[in-house]
């Protein structure tokens, strides 16, 4: 359950509350441990969090002893449909408290593509509890609150972090944004200018071509479903009367969820979250069941395309459509352990690559999505060893399913260290909640209770299942990020990046 991220959107607040000064979440620093092109690619190399290659390699545990338990999550519905999940930790008198909403891109036609992260903006902009001066705000700028918000492909998330005795003041203000937003005029036309100028900043960025490209490619027939930055003209043209619509639509208690984690007892929560919440009217019919999810058709072929931006060195990647949540849970299980396996520094795809010299980074992983998760392979080399790679990255392609590719040992050393990133990950409850918020939108929590215990069972034959049934021999699609002066010294061609047609290797042997 790794995740990734095309385009993470942030922003920074102004205001009567101050920022947190950085914002470490999920697939943010993946690609920074593995390319050095970090500020715009990302993929996972394993669930939960940012990994290192190279950082720590867990020994293979013994198959009698688990390393971890879940996360000792306590959960609770309110009758309109809200859920409460609750982490205690104890560690440091801190909770933050975040509002998980299942919006994002995916919920995005093209005339509404950036526009849930355009309300993310205006979540924290005027509401009727400031207009009517509401006592609890008089002192809320000495309180210590920092707070911040993030649109994904599949949830929009919004926490604040406080001391502990302030948590039903953060919940407080929860309650009134998302219930009594004013939508002011003069906040708003400010606030669509702010997400205007990240958007021409991120388009400045050479590298936005390729994930934007390989989106388009992947998902050909809904882009604006995998795009949360959505475009410069679609938010140029948004309105008030639009965020209300968006309000209406997806900002009710049946598709929300509260995340409480720090010092803080389940039971106080779950008190605080009853007096706050309870009145909040429910939506019938639920928002997934009037405006249902779209189908992504699957590739009919595999496709190249040599993209050219001023930069140096070429960067490579492939892209796959991969599993779907309620779908196919079983090969999200395995996908997670074979990128992490692919992942470590010995691993016989990073011999093959990195220590070759025929790359400088290279890496795959999968991303999990409710609505078809990409699968992504990408490499960083140059124009003179620009073919030999991608030669060498369709062979170890080829051989992904052959019984040998890996060790028992290596396969079993993934698993563990998926497990101690999970254990490291819960020692800061204020950025755990959103790994909770991110799994509560997108794959539920039922699922990411079971995560580690799924993740120990995964076999040899389930990885090959999931290697099979989404990678070898598949339509992909294959893009290369490069100078034309690059271009001109590599001599790839677009056959190049689509690669040779061959059956998988024979498996056989298991």
């Amino acid at each position: 359950m790794p995740m990734m991220m095309p385009m993470m959107i942030k922003m920074r607040r102004e205001g009567p509350l101050q920022p947190p000064t950085r914002f470490g979440h999920l697939a943010a620093a993946r690609l920074a441990a593995v390319l050095t092109i970090a500020l715009v690619l990302a993929w996972p190399a394993g669930p939960l969090r940012a990994r290192q290659r190279g950082a720590t390699q867990a020994a293979p545990p013994p198959k009698s002893l688990a390393l971890a338990e879940a996360a000792p999550l306590a959960n609770k519905v309110l009758p309109n449909g809200l859920e409460i999940v609750v982490f205690e930790d104890h560690s440091v008198p801190l909770v933050t408290v975040e509002l998980a909403v299942r919006n994002g891109s995916f919920t995005e036609t093209p005339e509404l593509n950036g526009l849930s992260h355009l309300y993310e903006h205006m979540f924290f902009k005027t509401n009727r509890a400031m207009l009517e001066g509401a006592p609890y705000l008089r002192d809320f700028d000495q309180l210590g609150i920092s707070y911040n918000g993030t649109t994904r492909e599949e949830v929009v998330e919004y926490y604040f972090t406080t001391i502990a005795p302030n948590f039903p003041v953060a919940m407080r203000y929860i309650r009134d944004a998302v219930r009594y937003p004013m939508f002011d005029e003069r906040e708003f036309a400010q606030e669509r200018e702010v997400v205007l100028g990240e958007l021409r900043n991120h388009a400045s960025n050479p590298f936005q071509d390729l994930s934007r490209s390989m989106n388009h490619a992947l998902f050909f027939t809904y882009p604006s479903r995998k795009t949360p930055g959505g475009s410069i003209e679609t938010v140029s043209k948004a309105t008030t009367a639009m965020m209300r619509m968006i309000q209406q639509r997806y900002y009710v208690p049946n598709n929300s969820a509260v995340i409480v984690a720090g010092d803080v007892t389940p039971q106080a929560a779950f008190t605080v979250a009853e007096d706050l919440f309870a009145s909040w009217p429910r939506r019938d019919p639920d928002p997934f069941a009037e405006f249902p999810l779209v189908e992504h058709p699957p590739l009919s072929k595999s496709e190249g395309k040599i993209l050219r931006q001023p930069i140096q060195n070429i960067v490579i990647e492939l892209g796959w459509q991969g599993p779907s949540i309620g779908k196919d849970d079983a090969a999200t299980y395995a996908a997670d352990v074979f990128s992490r396996i692919l992942d470590q520094p010995d691993s016989r795809f990073q011999r093959a690559l990195v220590d070759t010299g025929l790359a400088s980074a290279a890496g795959i992983g999968y991303y999990t999505q409710r609505n078809v998760g990409p699968i992504n392979l990408i490499l960083q080399t140059t124009p003179e060893k620009a073919r030999a790679a991608l030669k060498a990255v369709y062979a170890e392609v080829a051989s992904f399913s052959t019984p040998g590719y890996y060790t028992d040992h290596e396969l079993e050393s993934a698993k563990g260290a998926l497990e101690v990133e999970d254990l490291f990950d819960r020692e800061k409850p204020s950025e755990y909640t959103h790994t909770v918020g991110f799994w509560w939108s997108t794959s539920g929590l039922e699922y990411f209770r079971g995560y580690l215990k799924r993740l120990r069972d995964t076999s040899r034959a389930d990885v090959t299942r999931y290697v099979t049934t989404y990678i070898q021999g598949k339509p992909h699609v294959g893009l290369a990020l490069m100078s034309a002066e690059a271009a001109r010294a590599s001599g790839l061609t677009v056959e190049d990046l689509i690669g040779p047609a061959a059956t998988p290797a024979k498996v056989g042997g298991q």
